[in-house]
């Protein structure tokens, strides 16, 4: 029993400090990722989250599917989703939760988080008051939790905003900005002006379902008495729900920041006037069993304030793709602005264009340029108002977090801040030591320092594209169709496929490629062929002249003309695809993106995959072999395709692949790292959208590892992540070791991207 007298000076909550290296505040997927690479750098972390799940605008508080630089294969981007710890959330996501529940997210990431032993994770946690030792310093940051009702002061070298609205970098007093700059400060002609509005607003989204019997509705008197107007502008289909309910936005005119609850109740009007309009207006029969089966209660926020760094990224960085010295990261997400009127404006909901391909994200855009051991995560990076458009995603922002871990890695090491370390010539370190863990970034060149760089490397055999056999449906080419293929220096593309033309025509090809070697955006027709077609199948048959000069990957377009269909192939391959000139409805409005004049746009063609199940390969025959899948490529540090494949690929006719990599002298080998095909060119959507698979089909499920007297040292079954890092339980002395990677499928060649050996 507790019995307290009365006190009349009061009583204060319990007080809990704790220290650590880092603490990052804000426990959406950056912050979440952030951690968790942070943690596994060997730092001990705090991740401070004012909600009771992780995942902010991803978690089932929200519901908003994951999506960066794929843009949901909505443009020329191809192989460019993120990687690193978002990406074996993904995986892992679509393994346990193919049908996109956004609570089964809510507990993988729990649960990742929870299996850091250097992680310290605080819910229901609001962070309200920051402490200073210095002007330009944080020494601590208090937070309260409301259900332990516990005052938590938490000290740290380094500390790390990503919360959203940047409460720390805010009580700090770091520099930041809200609203939309003019078009001449950073010479941005897609800057929007006062009339199209300066913020981006809040979304509410809500579920339906069909219960199988009638539904009656009666709206609360709060609702929006008439929504016509909302529902005609926006085209509203009543089988849309959660995510595709995106253009649900408003409060662009207002405060986003403490004018929210002044917007979700906006919304909450909105959304209940809009289901009071589709069940009571008789215009809707069809939607007699439905019901509301959740609406969403905090809404989901685009923007508010941006910080300051020591670089701001500007729309040129993006659409031009500039170089940075101190890259680390980079976006691909269109730029993407909307109407501050939200669904009161009578303007497109958003207004996007994209660039030919992705971008880099400078280390100079992630802490403020005031606070001197301030990371800045999210949605707050230093970026003017038209690049937010495009870096703001959640895939993009997640991808630059993980980079904090290992930067504060080098802080403390070196006792820099991070000014310095971005400034300096250990950026440069940094930067490979990424690329060393697999984690991409555009324009560099990785280096080479393990053991496996030392090793010769062989392989019982590698896949030489001859062909892809014609053993899939017919296609109408009622889009220009390509076929991606990855050529080598010397190479000339002399191409035969199967055709069935319902009358006598004329087939027009070309072959093509990017101007920018790794983009995948064909603007620069080398050649062009037209050939004749007679009525009903025949094989056709083209010779190129071009000579590839380098490693690029080149496009074999065969031009729409729906009086013939091409027959495809059922076999994956790693590094190549089949490729359409259409459009994704969500992220483009036509297969050529065609801007206004003076904003600072490309014009250029869409090529876009299907995708699976119905995504398929052409069906062809080469006439000279292409050689891109070499041995070699396990070690040249990429592991995903660029400008090349990057993969070794065992011949689909060796029974029993190998890889054995061998050293003149026996070695000590503790860890070996395998970088697996879990094909980057797929978006893998956290919520909603139902994938037909639970294992992406490139990827080796089962394989094992041998030393050089054959003994067994590692062996694995049904794996399904990118990243195998073996550690064994005690290290070994051999003079070789041996992979034995199993074909995925009979359809499916084994691809190995990288193997590292420590």
């Amino acid at each position: 029993m507790i019995k307290s007298e009365f006190s009349s000076a009061g009583r204060s909550v319990y007080e809990r400090p704790m220290n650590a290296d880092l603490v990052i505040i804000g426990g959406g997927i950056a912050g979440t990722c952030g951690a968790i690479a942070a943690a596994r750098e060997g730092l001990k972390v705090i991740l401070v989250q004012d909600r009771p799940v992780l995942g902010g605008n991803a978690s089932s508080e929200v519901r908003l599917w994951i999506l960066g630089a794929t843009s949901s294969m909505g443009n020329n981007n191809r192989w460019s989703r993120e990687g690193g710890v978002l990406s074996e959330i993904l995986i892992e996501n679509m393994y346990r939760n193919p049908d996109g529940n956004a609570i089964i997210l809510d507990t993988i990431l729990l649960e990742k988080v929870k299996n850091e032993q250097n992680l310290t994770l605080l819910l229901n946690t609001a962070v309200y008051e920051v402490v200073k030792s210095a002007p330009d310093e944080i020494s601590e940051v208090i937070g309260f939790c409301s259900q332990n009702s516990t005052r938590y002061i938490l000290s740290a070298p380094y500390f790390c905003d990503a919360s959203g609205d940047g409460i720390v970098a805010f009580q700090a007093g770091a520099a930041f900005r809200m609203g939309a700059e003019s078009k001449d400060e950073f010479d941005e002609g897609f800057a929007p002006d006062k009339e199209y509005g300066e913020l981006l607003g809040h979304s509410i989204y809500f579920f339906t379902k069909n219960a199988g019997h009638p539904i009656t509705f009666t709206a609360p008197s709060y609702a929006l008495k008439d929504v016509s107007s909302i529902v005609k502008y926006r085209s509203y289909d009543i089988s849309d729900h959660g995510c595709k309910l995106w253009w649900l936005e408003y409060g662009g005119r207002l405060d986003t920041i403490h004018q929210t609850e002044e917007i979700k109740w906006e919304l909450w009007k909105v959304i209940y006037g809009i289901w009071d309009h589709v069940k009571n207006s008789g215009k809707y029969p069809e939607a007699e069993n439905l019901t509301l089966e959740w609406v969403g209660h905090i809404p989901g926020k685009r923007e508010s304030r941006r910080f300051e760094g020591d670089y701001m990224l500007s729309q040129k960085d993006v659409v031009e793709q500039r170089e940075h010295p101190d890259a680390v990261s980079y976006g691909g997400w269109s730029l993407d602005l909307h109407p501050a009127d939200g669904v009161f404006s009578d303007k497109p909901g958003c207004n996007q264009w994209h660039s030919k391909g992705i971008y880099q994200i400078p280390l100079r855009c992630m802490y403020s340029k005031n606070i001197k051991n301030l990371w800045l995560a999210g949605r707050i990076i230093s970026a003017s108002h038209v690049a937010f458009g495009s870096a703001r995603v959640m895939a993009t922002v997640s991808y630059s977090a993980q980079v904090l871990g290992l930067a504060t890695q080098y802080c403390l090491k070196n006792k820099i801040t991070p000014s310095k370390l971005a400034n300096s010539s250990k950026v440069q370190e940094l930067r490979q030591e990424l690329t060393q863990k697999g984690h991409f970034i555009p324009g560099l060149e990785p280096e080479r320092t393990n053991l496996a760089h030392n090793a010769g490397i062989n392989a019982s055999s590698e896949f030489k594209l001859t062909e892809l056999k014609a053993d899939g449906s017919w296609q109408k080419l009622e889009y220009s169709t390509a076929q991606l293929l990855p050529a080598t220096s010397g190479d000339q593309i002399n191409i035969s496929f199967e055709v069935d033309a319902k009358e006598k025509t004329n087939l027009s090809l070309q072959l093509r490629v990017s101007a920018n070697p790794i983009n995948y955006t064909p603007e620069i027709i080398l050649e062009n062929r037209d050939i004749p077609v007679t009525a009903g199948k025949s094989t056709l048959s083209v010779e190129f002249d071009h000579i590839i000069g380098g490693e690029q990957y080149v496009f074999v377009c065969i031009l729409k003309n729906e009086l013939v269909s091409v027959q495809t192939s059922n076999m994956f391959l790693t590094g190549s695809m089949m490729l359409m000139n259409r459009y994704n409805k969500s992220v483009a409005t036509s297969g050529v993106q065609l801007p206004p004049d003076g904003i600072g746009i490309d014009s250029f063609e869409f090529w876009l995959p299907s995708r699976r199940p119905a995504h398929q390969n052409l069906a062809f025959k080469l006439f000279a072999a292409l050689k891109p899948f070499k041995v070699s490529n396990l070690i040249n540090g990429f592991c995903r395709p660029t400008n090349a494949a990057n993969a070794w690929v065992a011949d689909l006719k060796d029974t029993n692949p190998c890889v054995t990599l061998s050293w003149e002298e026996p070695v000590q080998i503790k860890r070996i790292v395998l970088f697996f095909d879990s094909d980057f060119d797929h978006p893998l959507e956290s919520t909603l959208r139902v994938h037909p698979e639970r294992v992406v089909p490139h990827t080796v499920r089962n394989y094992k590892i041998m030393d050089a007297l054959g003994n067994l040292i590692f062996e694995k079954t049904g794996n399904y992540q990118t990243v195998n890092d073996v550690l064994l339980d005690q290290a070994i002395s051999t003079s070789s070791i041996r992979i034995f990677p199993e074909h995925p499928a009979s359809n499916v060649p084994a691809a190995i991207f990288e193997v590292q050996v420590f």
